[in-house]
């Protein structure tokens, strides 16, 4: 698989990861055998890039993967803090910092940790100098080897670019998602801040697969945080009308290659974005990560591909979402 840096941590990693918040919680219930032979799945198919968070299944998905990384050893682990208290500027200290590194760095069973993000904190977070000189303290202590962000809008990605101690950005981009692309991500390659690529199938969206007709379960957040009720409506379907995104789905479905499926032809249009670090796709089970991974090997799509990507865009997802992430 094509090795990338990610940014700042001075690691290089496959282009194609995982993301493991669907092995925690969330998605509907995923067995922890099943959890185990995706990760492996994904491993042997060439990722080397687990993205993972401390509230996703509270520790959960952290203890899952915890036991990948003592069998499968090199491996670059990122997890996130601070979505597991009240979301309030003063919670953001050198004690709590502490206190949750060292509850991840016990879930993950390592003395340090590859890469911690704050966890999509609250605006003014960002703009703490103290917040930051707090997680540089994390390094000098060796409880963790870098720092990011994980953000929720492209205003908050560019004050975080702008701190020298941040390694990565963390940030929704897909075909439904292009803001990213004007500011953020030339900002991001020009500081050398890494971007790690979320929700890239639009929580299942862009694969293709779901009609007007699909269920899911009470306890998928697709279910549940459609309209934002728990968490930012951007993180389901991100922030796209369901029947919407149907519709924008169906249009770009004609401009999928021959032997490449919807999900792989999402994915790639991620990695073909210059500045793009490294994708993480979710998976449920062990085919649908050797699927994701195989995206990495797709050849790069065309710029007339690209340009009606843009058009769609520009026509039904644009109105949506644009000015507010």
């Amino acid at each position: 698989m094509e090795q990338r840096e990610l940014g700042r941590t001075g690691r290089r990693i496959g282009v194609v990861g995982l993301g493991a918040w669907q092995l925690g919680a969330d998605w509907g219930e995923v067995g922890e055998d099943e959890a185990l032979a995706t990760l492996h799945a994904a491993v042997d198919a060439g990722v080397t890039f687990v993205d993972t968070a401390d509230v996703y299944g509270d520790g959960r998905s952290e203890q899952i993967v915890s036991q990948l990384i003592k069998d499968r050893p090199g491996l670059t682990v990122a997890t996130k803090m601070g979505r597991r208290v009240a979301q309030e500027p003063s919670a953001y200290t050198l004690d709590n910092f502490r206190a949750w590194t060292d509850r991840s760095r016990a879930n993950l069973g390592v003395d340090t940790l590859d890469l911690v993000q704050l966890h999509c904190p609250p605006t003014l977070v960002y703009a703490t100098d103290r917040v930051f000189d707090d997680l540089d303290t994390l390094v000098q202590e060796g409880r963790i080897a870098a720092y990011g962000v994980s953000v929720e809008t492209c205003d908050e990605a560019l004050t975080a670019i702008a701190r020298p101690g941040v390694a990565t950005v963390q940030i929704i981009l897909n075909a439904f998602r292009l803001k990213p692309l004007e500011k953020v991500l030339p900002a991001a390659a020009e500081a050398g801040v890494g971007i790690i690529a979320r929700v890239p199938l639009a929580s299942g969206l862009l694969s293709g697969k779901y009609d007007e007709s699909t269920v899911f379960g009470a306890d998928d957040h697709r279910t549940y945080n459609r309209h934002g009720e728990a968490f930012d409506v951007g993180e389901t379907f991100s922030g796209v009308d369901f029947a919407t995104g149907l519709e924008a789905v169906r249009r770009l479905a004609p401009l999928v290659p021959p032997g490449t499926t919807m999900a792989q032809f999402a994915l790639r249009w991620i990695i073909d974005q210059p500045g793009v670090s490294v994708v993480i796709p979710g998976a449920r089970n062990p085919a649908q990560a050797r699927a994701n991974a195989a995206a990495a090997a797709a050849e790069a799509l065309p710029q007339s591909t690209l340009a009606s990507v843009r058009e769609i865009y520009d026509e039904l997802i644009r109105p949506q979402v644009h000015q507010r992430w």
